[in-house]
């Protein structure tokens, strides 16, 4: 039913299960196994040759990880999806698909600082450059590349700078010149759609917005099924090459009968097959019980989101709120390009006491939690500098968007005069 609709409110209740097989359960039931029976010799020597897909061991596919994986995919216009242990498994799978020791990717500076870390210090070990470019000018991509760049990487609304990443013209120059655009939406789950830009790849943190209520840790990739990886063999190896680990299959030619899934079928039967961070099933139940409210809750954090901002923007010991609705010129027109529905529920704001003020602040919330997450049916506050992003230098951290005296708040759902109420305390004190 839900193959003719795009609406999501009606994709998050049924895309990809009406019932399950063996009881007729509504509900999709947690398959809390490690390994499946095999119908025959036959059934599974094809099933490792990839001449029919099914379930083997739940390192590398389980049921319920599949309905999640449909549900996203679905939610977001692509092919198929993976399901990985965490956001940041998530972030290493997309790239490592693509990269190997003595490639390069570029990168917007305006990103998560753990994705930061992992790409300037645990990439580079492994012998992989990133290249940080700053996204104001698109451009800039296109002067980083090189013959040995395999892809680029963006935030659709980066936390914490919060200024909508250019989607559609970085994708653009990327496809001029043969290179995809893989970008994380954790902060903006239906109010963007980043394939119908011209991205490549999605990916998520489904530990935030997709399951809302700070229970569980997991990721996921989603193949757009729409970039042609055999156009340009030599810039994409790992999928135009015969692969040695896999009875040296050519995964672009492989697949074909499958679809256009090569990117993702390879970062399964590779990637998670021998890295192994795979989701729990019971937490790909968690997911698909948060995402049944996601455009509820969605709605509501961004109406939050929008009144907390224009409440800051007159509190005199504020000196900038840091807010898509607050921005006006380019990142106005990228905003009002790639968001609908809503600006998002991260808001950023500068204390005029600097970076004591803002751990005073931090120490004074009662109702708000003091917690390294975001996307939580709660709200949230932390002080990046001395915390997600105290390992970057002062430079990156600048770079990244955060300043001493910067706090970013994850609004939540609770009553707005709550809300308000909690921050006027805490702002009296800092």
């Amino acid at each position: 039913m839900t193959a003719n609709t795009s609406n999501p409110e009606t994709i998050v209740l049924h895309a990809g299960h009406r019932k399950d097989a063996s009881g007729n359960s509504v509900a999709v039931p947690i398959h809390q196994t490690t390994s499946y029976q095999f119908d025959s010799s036959e059934h599974a020597e094809n099933l490792f040759a990839l001449k029919e897909l099914g379930n083997i061991y739940t390192r590398i596919m389980n049921p319920t990880c599949d309905v999640l994986e449909q549900r996203i995919a679905t939610l977001e216009g692509g092919v198929a999806a993976l399901a990985v242990a965490s956001g940041q498994a998530a972030s290493t799978y997309s790239i490592l698909n693509l990269c190997r020791a003595g490639d390069n990717f570029v990168c917007s500076t305006d990103i998560y600082g753990g994705t930061w870390n992992l790409f300037a210090n645990t990439f580079k070990d492994m012998g992989i450059e990133c290249r940080f470019v700053d996204p104001s000018d698109p451009e800039n991509f296109r002067r980083a590349t090189d013959e040995n760049t395999r892809c680029y990487y963006a935030e659709t609304l980066p936390n914490p700078k919060l200024n909508v990443f250019p989607i559609k013209e970085v994708a653009d120059i990327g496809r001029e010149i043969g290179v995809p655009l893989i970008v994380d939406n954790t902060a903006a789950p239906l109010l963007c759609k980043p394939l119908d830009h011209g991205a490549a790849i999605v990916m998520y943190s489904t530990t935030k917005y997709i399951g809302g209520h700070g229970t569980s840790i997991g990721g996921m990739i989603v193949d757009g099924g729409n970039f042609d990886w055999e156009a340009q063999g030599d810039r994409f190896p790992t999928l135009n090459q015969p692969d040695p680990s896999y009875h040296g299959a050519v995964w672009t030619e492989a697949v074909k009968p499958l679809g256009p899934i090569a990117y993702i079928i390879r970062a399964r039967v590779i990637l998670l097959r021998d890295l192994g961070a795979a989701m729990s099933p019971f937490n790909a139940f968690q997911f698909l019980q948060g995402m049944e409210t996601l455009p509820l809750r969605m709605e509501r954090h961004c109406e939050n989101a929008a009144k907390v901002a224009a409440h800051l923007l007159n509190h005199p010991k504020v000196s900038s709120v840091i807010h898509p609705s607050c921005q006006d010129g380019e990142l106005a027109r990228r905003r009002d390009a790639y968001l609908n529905g809503g600006h998002g529920a991260l808001v950023g704001f500068e204390l005029t006491g600097g970076r004591e003020a803002g751990r005073s602040f931090i120490d004074a919330l009662e109702l708000f939690y003091h917690v390294a997450n975001i996307g939580d049916a709660r709200s949230l506050a932390i002080h990046p500098a001395t915390t997600t992003h105290s390992q970057l230098s002062a430079e990156e951290q600048s770079q990244a968007g955060v300043t001493p005296g910067y706090v970013r708040l994850s609004i939540g759902i609770e009553h707005i005069d709550d809300i308000i109420a909690d921050l006027d305390q805490a702002l009296e004190k800092a």
